[in-house]
């Protein structure tokens, strides 16, 4: 049995290691298996996949699209196998991040006008812009306050400056979403589930209506999930007929973030990939 991770983070939108880099520290893990799924880019999922093929591990491109649904907000969608050069995806993430950068801007702007209250020296656009490579996002602010001395760390930059400055963000709209997904070729997986909701009952149900939708599967094994949660999610799977899948999230950027890895040590075996790929195989074909 080959251990694998099926979310994981680049620089290309906020995690700390580069797509190359990121290989590497997979394969140092022992995995055989990882998918890029990077926060609506697939800017990084070329030099991850020649890295895969110098260093002998497969990488499923991916995407993580930020979506609305049923009035929550930032709801995770996640893409395998999509076509990361299919016009109607490309075209709507260069969309996305046209409008992301304006928002980048106004959060800067806004935690200037705090920094300035409290006699700090501001913080340059490109001074974040440099950490950033590919999409931009509020990690790399926090990175920025956390270079300058200003914060003690990520949580602290955001619960002192991120969040009380934050800007409305840019949602998919779910539908809309999950059918780019679909027409792409790729399977459409929900993230980490019980960040929608904790309410068993309300997830069921949301859950439930997107698997009429079109949704594939949803992410059992995560970072966010207790013992109890995950044994909720595996049977909601089960009735359901979802797939199960397994991801660290890893970005890099807090210290229990490990490659491989999520909560509690949970390790993530290549038995989740055959109903993937035979789905992914299936949309690759009707995509065609």
């Amino acid at each position: 049995m080959m251990m694998i991770d099926l979310h994981l983070h680049s620089s290309c939108s906020d995690g700390i290691l580069a797509p190359a880099q990121l290989v590497s520290a997979a394969q140092l893990s022992g995995l055989s298996t990882i998918a890029l799924c990077d926060h609506d880019t697939v800017a990084g999922v070329e030099a991850a996949t020649l890295a895969g093929k110098e260093q002998g591990i497969e990488v499923i491109p991916g995407v993580e699209l930020s979506v609305c649904f049923r009035g929550f907000s930032d709801v995770h969608l996640l893409g395998y196998w999509i076509d990361i050069y299919a016009p109607e995806l490309t075209e709507q993430l260069d969309r996305f991040a046209f409008r992301r950068a304006n928002r980048n801007r106004e959060i800067v702007m806004a935690v200037n006008q705090a920094l300035q209250q409290q006699a700090k020296e501001p913080l340059a656009f490109n001074e974040v812009e440099a950490l950033a490579d590919g999409v931009m996002g509020r990690p790399h602010i926090a990175r920025a306050l956390l270079q300058r001395g200003y914060v003690t760390g990520m949580e602290d930059a955001f619960s002192r400056y991120l969040v009380p400055c934050d800007v409305p963000k840019t949602y998919w709209p779910m539908e809309e979403a999950l059918a780019t997904i679909q027409r792409v070729g790729g399977v459409a997986v929900l993230a980490h589930p019980t960040s929608i909701t904790r309410d068993q009952q309300l997830l069921t149900e949301l859950i439930s209506e997107l698997k009429e939708l079109g949704l594939d599967g949803i992410e059992i094994y995560n970072s966010l999930a207790t013992d109890q949660e995950i044994m909720f999610l595996q049977g909601l799977a089960n009735r359901l007929q979802l797939m199960p899948t397994g991801g660290s999230d890893f970005h890099g950027i807090e210290e229990h973030d490990q490659i491989g890895k999520g909560r509690g040590g949970i390790r993530f075996s290549d038995a989740l990939l055959p109903p993937l790929r035979k789905r992914a195989a299936e949309r690759s074909i009707q995509a065609n």
